[in-house]
């Protein structure tokens, strides 16, 4: 029977990797010309995370525990070294040392993803499979706020014109704004173990808001795809919103396969 720690940990760096690779993308695009050197380390990221998935590809879910954790660690690496790199880029941005198109809050977004995936390579490392009950609103904070972001970062690099596309993504930014506030509010009140009820309901309400915006990102991937829209935002970061909307659907329902396990 295959390990779920190895499972668990195969399919975080199969996801994350490819993420991380397309962040490296996506600075690299959006650093000038004078900044060959920040283009440069960008492109050895890509690398990087290219070589991480040519060794996950000889992995599988009957791989020994032992070699999947040394794995995690080695990625881990890679991992804190693309933060670093982008914590980097983001001082440089808000000290004014240089300009690009990458927004700050884009730059900070990324970084945070980073940070999770490398949390996540570590729990895994440490046997923690998925977050505990006490632990699932903090995790939807995050993504939640990755959410907001992405509606932020699709009504910016809209063309202006695009007025009713525009409008949807700051509705959806507003809305997950207000997501958010009401899930730290949550998590204040908490650890109580009569809070699972209100636990779950948040969980529904926040499935339904993702949801919407999942399909939201997936039209206009389509549109961009078929050049139907006026935009700045290349199809693949199009793809890559909407993928990580998936992803954040898939740990609802970790989340709340969870919750029912331990109320049972």
């Amino acid at each position: 029977m295959a390990n779920p720690i190895v499972a668990r940990s195969l399919d975080e760096i199969r996801f994350w990797s490819r993420i991380m690779k397309e962040h490296a993308l996506f600075l690299s695009l959006g650093f000038t010309y004078e900044q060959q050197q920040l283009i440069d380390e960008a492109r050895q990221f890509i690398t990087m995370f290219e070589r991480v998935e040519e060794k996950l590809s000889r992995f599988t879910v009957n791989s020994d525990l032992r070699q999947v954790q040394a794995f995690n660690t080695e990625v881990y690496q890679v991992v804190v070294a693309i933060w670093s790199y982008k914590r980097k880029v983001l001082g440089l941005t808000l000290r004014c040392e240089i300009r690009t198109n990458n927004f700050p809050l884009l730059v900070d977004h990324i970084s945070r993803e980073a940070a999770y995936f490398a949390n996540r390579l570590k729990e895994l490392n440490e046997g923690i499979l998925a977050p505990e009950p006490d632990n699932v609103i903090e995790e939807n904070v995050f993504f939640l706020r990755i959410m907001a972001d992405h509606a932020k970062f699709i009504g910016h690099l809209l063309d202006p014109s695009e007025r009713k596309l525009v409008e949807q993504a700051r509705e959806f930014s507003h809305d997950f704004d207000q997501l958010v506030f009401q899930a730290i509010d949550l998590d204040s009140m908490r650890p109580q173990s009569e809070t699972k009820p209100i636990l779950s309901q948040f969980l529904d309400q926040n499935k339904v808001s993702v949801v919407s915006i999942r399909d939201f990102k997936k039209t206009a991937r389509e549109l961009i795809e078929a050049c139907l829209i006026k935009s700045n935002i290349h199809p693949l970061l199009a793809d890559h919103t909407f993928r990580e909307a998936e992803r954040f659907l898939e740990i609802i329902d970790l989340f709340e396969a969870n919750l029912k396990r331990n109320q049972s």
